[in-house]
């Protein structure tokens, strides 16, 4: 909230937010002779549907009076949208706008009254939202006049000596540490406890009670090499504090989560040991103490190609990776990059062991003022200094707070499903703090860089096929336009990702409700995009969404597609698989998919819809991203919730929250006892034994795609413990929980004697009183319960080995 006054003398609180749709009308209104002056005639409804950052500011009455629209390429249509970087260099000097740190400015408008402090606050609140973004620039036309009150916002950008750019437009920019700099972080010193301390929070109250009053000015007093404080200043006053400490046991960690992608926090050591030690086969007349030391050697190279998470990923070279999107179910195997999340938890489930020291530091408190929040990533700069020797920080996070702007450039450890540790582990690596992240169009040069940066991949041959295609034909088998780009940070290759044209559009349009996210009509046929691949080394995971932002420019595209295929496969534990198979899937949203109309196509003859729409395809479920979101990022919700049964209920609640279009919901654990519903194949015979769902079919199951953002834990509940908060699993494993969801649903059971003789034809009255309610005997071979798909196959399994097999032999 920002005090802003009139030219009529009104003073009030000015508020911004993301401008939507039913803005375009206020946003009309606005329009004055100079503004078609400055940003020439502009189509609101097709800039909004590109616009990367678009925002409005309110008053106390929550009615418009300015707007401000910011793209990643030049208004005026004076160079390419691809181009215009290079077209910078040539033109101006002292230049250094990247499309990582630069927005263009496409439209301002404000009302009359307003005019003159409008401009200054939108660029403030641009700043503000993209904490990365450093430049925004403005062409206008040379003989333009810019007005008194964008001339306080802008400045000319000198042009080269050779250039006649000017002569018809003049670029202006706006530099960020004009309206809205970077914290200055220095060491903390005890005269700044009274700055600090005004940052109380119910945090801070907490901490008061657990420790002391006077907990701050001890841990200022006492820095020494394992113990530093820094605070962030703005103006001479301390808006932000930071304890920090060496010293983190990294074997608990080990313990809890899966480190595997970070080397579990440690350096590099000899005798780690990485992979299961493979046994060998002793020679005749070999020594047996020279068996046991080939048994224990250690793997000199780490194989990170299980990755569960959408975040975690593999350094040193390994990545995360999506496979083609065309991928069927009887590609099944390749799908072994998708590592069970509960897989650690089967007995005998190896577990790498680091013998390095700890390569790692923490962040004990952090505090920062709310309006400096965006700019906590100012911190890591300095406190990486304080311990040049690590090259982790981490940050341990309760469960219930909510996800603030720091841990949003961190990675997100995965825990064990079972683990009951307490808290979030969030992981940053040192080079994660490099800002020549670039991204460019793909060459052929780039080969032995994609194959480097792939080579830990079990999927790494598919993708290095379809990259070889791209750089020999530059299309698919199929004929559609494929394009491919990579990502560099120091002139190293650390992402790829391969993108074809979106060929079936109208189908998406007509099954998925893509018009919830874009509207479809200002789109046209050519820019809808099919994600093939993404591949992103971890330490650079929060540079995600600039990479598809490029990937979009690059391309001419406004939207992007990525459908996940069901799995038809059969294990004790589910996991998220789609998050092994892009990292990018946590910053694209999931499509609900529409009810069909079932046509009588023969009926309707030529009336009948294009077969574009009609024809039948394999089901998948569908996760979108275009121009408007990938600067928009989700809210994290850390919150332990477990559902108990895989009824309808449970069901549709989980589809509820993964549904959630700007909530990432990261801890949702399914417990069943045959995991998520719709393994099987379509078409399977015995599910004839079950009447048929009425809310979800094999479909339905197949486009919600739950196995791509819920844990399953494959057992019976057997207990739960209200006061610790957890559930026991088969008598073995207990399941931590924050909420608890019971939905366990109606089942059938075997039918419990009664003790009654049928042959004296009894009433009721001559019916034992306390007969057992569940029969707890033997239950006969030949007696089947159906309550699922599994029972049924089972069922159908004995018939066919007692029953047809039978027969056939009489025959």
């Amino acid at each position: 909230m920002t005090t802003e006054t009139s030219s009529r003398g009104d003073t009030g609180m000015i508020s911004a937010r993301r401008t939507e749709p039913r803005d375009v009308s206020d946003i009309i209104s606005l329009f004055s002779n100079t503004t078609d002056e400055l940003f020439g005639r502009i189509d609101v409804m097709y800039l909004l549907e590109r616009a990367n950052l678009a925002l409005t500011l309110c008053n106390e009455k929550n009615g418009a009076i300015a707007h401000a629209v910011f793209l990643d390429y030049p208004n005026w249509n004076i160079t390419d949208q691809s181009d215009w970087e290079s077209f910078l260099h040539e033109n101006y000097i002292n230049n250094s706008c990247t499309p990582l740190n630069t927005l263009f400015m496409h439209l301002c408008v404000a009302k009359e009254e307003y005019e003159a402090e409008c401009p200054q606050e939108m660029v403030r609140r641009a700043f503000i939202t993209v904490p990365e973004l450093q430049f925004i620039l403005l062409f206008i036309p040379a003989e333009a006049n810019l007005g008194p009150d964008m001339e306080n916002v802008f400045e000319k950008m000198t042009t080269a000596p050779d250039s006649v750019v000017d002569d018809d437009f003049t670029l202006l920019v706006c530099p960020r540490h004009r309206h809205y700099p970077q914290l200055y972080v220095r060491k903390a010193r005890l005269e700044d406890h009274d700055d600090i301390m005004a940052l109380r929070t119910h945090q801070s109250e907490t901490l008061t009670e657990t420790y002391s009053e006077y907990f701050l000015a001890d841990l200022i007093e006492s820095q020494d090499e394992d113990n530093q404080a820094a605070v962030g200043e703005a103006g001479d006053t301390a808006v932000g504090f930071m304890s920090l400490c060496s010293q983190v046991d990294v074997s608990l960690l080990q313990e809890s989560f899966d480190l595997g992608p970070f080397h579990g926090l440690c350096k590099p050591h000899p005798e780690d040991i990485l992979k299961v030690p493979q046994e060998p086969s002793l020679q005749e007349g070999e020594d047996k103490s020279n068996q046991t030391s080939q048994e224990t050697e250690s793997v000199p190279s780490p194989n990170f190609e299980h990755v569960p998470d959408e975040e975690a990923a593999v350094q040193n070279g390994g990545a995360v990776t999506v496979p083609h999107t065309e991928l069927l179910p009887g590609d099944v195997k390749d799908f072994k990059a998708s590592a069970a999340l509960l897989k650690a938890e089967e007995k005998g489930a190896f577990r790498p062991v680091y013998r390095g020291a700890s390569n790692a530091f923490c962040i004990r408190l952090f505090w920062i003022d709310e309006k400096y929040e965006t700019r906590s990533l100012d911190f890591l700069q300095y406190v990486f200094k304080l311990f040049p020797d690590k090259d982790f920080c981490v940050i341990l996070v309760p469960h219930h707070v909510p996800e603030f702007h720091l841990i949003q450039s961190f990675v997100r450890a995965v825990p064990f499903c079972t683990s009951r540790f307490g808290q979030e582990l969030y992981v940053f690596h040192r080079a994660g703090l490099l800002t020549s992240f670039n991204v460019r169009r793909a060459t052929n040069n780039d080969l032995a860089g994609v194959q480097m940066l792939t080579e830990t991949l079990s999927l790494n041959k598919r993708i290095l096929n379809d990259f070889r295609i791209f750089t020999l034909v530059r299309r698919d088998p199929d004929g559609n336009p494929v394009k491919a780009f990579v990502a560099e940070v120091l002139d190293q290759i650390v992402g790829i990702s391969v993108i074809r044209d979106e060929m079936h559009i109208e189908y998406i349009r007509s099954h998925y409700n893509i018009e919830a996210f874009i509207h479809f009509n200002r789109h046209q046929q050519e820019e809808h995009g099919h994600l093939c691949h993404f591949v992103l080394n971890p330490i650079f995971h929060h540079y995600t969404k600039y990479f598809l932002k490029e990937m979009l420019r690059l391309a001419h595209k406004s939207s992007l597609y990525y459908p996940i295929y069901p799995q038809y496969v059969e294990g004790k534990f589910q996991t998220p698989c789609a998050h092994s198979l892009t990292s990018a899937l946590h910053y694209m949203a999931p499509v609900r998919p529409r009810r069909q109309i079932v046509y009588p196509l023969e009926e309707l003859g030529i009336n009948a819809p294009s077969e574009q729409v009609s024809k039948d395809q394999l089901s998948y479920s569908l996760n979108h991203t275009n121009r408007k979101l990938v600067l928009e990022s989700k809210v994290s919700v850390n919150t332990r919730i477990v559902v108990v049964g895989a009824s309808d209920v449970g069901i549709s609640f989980l589809e509820t929250l993964v549904f959630w279009p700007h909530l990432q919901f990261n801890n949702l654990t399914l417990i069943s006892t045959h995991g998520l519903p719709g393994k099987d194949p379509p078409g399977s015979r015995h599910r004839g034994f079950l009447i048929n769902s009425h809310c979800f079919n094999d479909e339905d199951h197949a486009k919600m795609s739950l196995h791509s953002w819920v844990n399953v834990v494959v057992g019976k509940m057997t207990g739960i413990n209200r006061a610790a908060k957890y559930v026991v699993v088969s008598k073995e494993e207990k399941v931590p929980y924050d909420y608890l969801v019971l939905c366990v649903g109606q089942q059938y059971q075997v039918p419990s004697p009664i003790g009654a003789d049928i042959r004296k034809l009894p009433t009721n009255r001559e019916v034992l009183s306390k007969w057992p309610q569940r029969y707890t005997g033997k239950v006969p071979s030949n007696h089947f319960t159906l309550n699922d798909d599994q029972d049924c196959a089972k069922a159908a399994r004995w018939l066919r080995e007692h029953i047809v097999s039978a027969e056939g032999e009489c025959l």
